[in-house]
């Protein structure tokens, strides 16, 4: 489903490696989690995989599309999620995502089933009339989550995609994610918050100072019987700031 193969990203002329020589493979029906400290390289990767930053070597295919050779396929086969809101403000929320189905090409009838199950699932019905800049944190998270998951494509891209959200609204999504993969889907996402990806995720990844320093399960990433995703990520990237001190 995604396959990323020896990546690297540097700036500042190539005197800053963001993301050194990473490979990840993340298999159809799962939650893969991808976690890191600030800093790690965790956005930088993910704006590589949808074609927002270039790659400087290596290669990334999303549904075997190569996301630089044949960026319109491979940007078709995901959604994504930033952890930014940037956003058309001055746009009605029903206009935004009518925007963004045309842009994925949704037919009229099976937008307006989805948009209703959306708006109705965050509670955004009445404020889907009103402009976007009105809009709060959470609310401009609902309806960007809406508009990258309008088409359906077999791979959600999310960046951090609960924060802003309320308590109701985050356990739906978190559904809609496990719904997805059961359906022979992926998602791919980020997230600071290690108990989440310890409940969901499938598999976990984690990156520090741009390099990929453990995969698996939580069985496969466990040291012992009882430990938490958070003892496990305190180890590892405590680990290798001190190998690299």
């Amino acid at each position: 489903m995604l396959t990323i193969q020896n990546v690297s990203k540097t700036y500042s002329k190539g005197n800053v490696k963001a993301v050194d020589n990473i490979s990840l493979s993340v298999k159809k029906g799962e939650i893969f989690g991808f976690l890191g400290p600030n800093g790690a390289g965790k956005t930088t990767t993910i704006k590589m995989i949808t074609g927002i930053l270039p790659i400087d070597e290596g290669e990334i295919t999303i549904c075997g599309y190569d996301i630089e050779k044949d960026p319109i396929k491979a940007k078709m086969s995901m959604g994504f999620v930033p952890d930014t809101h940037d956003i058309y403000e001055r746009l009605k929320g029903i206009e935004y995502l009518n925007f963004i189905a045309d842009v994925y090409e949704v037919p009229s009838d099976v937008r307006k089933e989805r948009i209703d199950k959306y708006l109705e699932m965050f509670d955004m019905k009445k404020a889907a009339g009103q402009p976007i800049k009105s809009y709060s944190h959470g609310m401009k998270q609902k309806i960007i989550v809406t508009g990258a998951l309008l088409h359906q494509p077999p791979l959600w891209i999310m960046d951090e995609p609960l924060t802003g959200l309320d308590p109701k609204s985050s356990h739906l999504l978190k559904e809609e994610m496990n719904n997805h993969c059961a359906n022979g889907n992926t998602v791919f996402f980020s997230t600071h918050v290690l108990e989440v990806a310890e409940k969901i995720c499938h598999r976990i990844g984690i990156i520090n100072k741009g390099r990929i320093i453990a995969v698996g399960t939580m069985d496969e990433l466990r040291k012992s019987q009882d430990s938490s995703l958070e003892s496990i990520f305190l180890s590892l990237t405590e680990e290798g700031s001190g190998a690299d001190a």
